[in-house]
């Protein structure tokens, strides 16, 4: 059907389908028959709501890349130039440029971002999407909203742990990696963190715990997921 000439003629029509495709291949990590950066030529045939969601996955596209830089470059410029408002895409944008912060480092940008994508859940329940990015955020999420929301953080939790159930099955039904439920989640926050290079003081400090809470907690991930050092621990959350 994506061949069919009726819709290639329609350029929003097309860029539509070009967007679903899009989507699949980044959030759910499915091939796209869509040569890379085809996409992007045809964003701007799409209506302002869809063309936010669609850089939305171009920006988390360059995230699974590690272009940290353009991914936050993209989600901020999408949402200083948006004509209108639309909370589902905004909050989206705002999660993605907070993952790329957190990864360059900026934790302050970071918490900017994810409290802006906060906000609108509040507004307008969106919860489940907050609980969706939880591992990707690294963190942030606990710095945010552990002490300020308990009872919402006790639901995005539960969200996380439903959500990352259906991500295994689908992604590792024959490999038996179970990370996400072996781990609590500020123990799968921390080893995520320490997987990319960050230190323990680092991790201290974005979290605002001691060193010590850090090696404990690492020594805890380490023993449940039967290895013993930090290159373990990358090769195994990349499984």
């Amino acid at each position: 059907m994506r061949n069919d000439e009726s819709i290639k003629a329609t350029p929003a029509l097309h860029a539509s389908y070009m967007l679903f495709d899009a989507a699949s291949s980044v959030l759910l990590h499915l091939p796209t028959p869509y040569p890379p950066g085809t996409f992007a030529n045809h964003i701007a045939a799409l209506p302002e709501g869809l063309r936010l969601f669609g850089i939305y996955a171009l920006a988390h596209h360059a995230y699974l890349f590690g272009e940290y830089g353009r991914c936050v470059g993209m989600a901020e410029t999408a949402l200083m130039t948006k004509q209108r408002r639309y909370p589902i895409a905004e909050q989206f944008l705002h999660l993605v440029a907070a993952m790329g912060q957190v990864n360059l480092r900026d934790t302050e940008a970071a918490r900017r971002h994810f409290m802006g994508a906060w906000d609108i859940a509040l507004a307008d329940n969106l919860i489940e999407e907050i609980g969706e990015h939880h591992g990707l955020l690294q963190g942030v999420l606990e710095t945010c909203l552990k002490e300020d929301y308990p009872e919402h953080y006790a639901r995005v939790i539960d969200i996380t742990y439903r959500f990352s159930e259906g991500w295994r099955r689908l992604h590792n039904p024959e490999t038996g990696a179970h990370v996400t439920s072996d781990l609590t989640t500020t123990e799968f926050s921390i080893a995520m963190l320490a997987s990319r290079g960050w230190s323990n003081t680092e991790i201290a400090n974005h979290l605002g715990i001691s060193t010590g809470t850090v090696k404990n907690r690492l020594s805890m991930a380490y023993a449940k997921l039967g290895i013993a050092s930090r290159a373990e621990l990358t090769k195994y959350l990349l499984q």
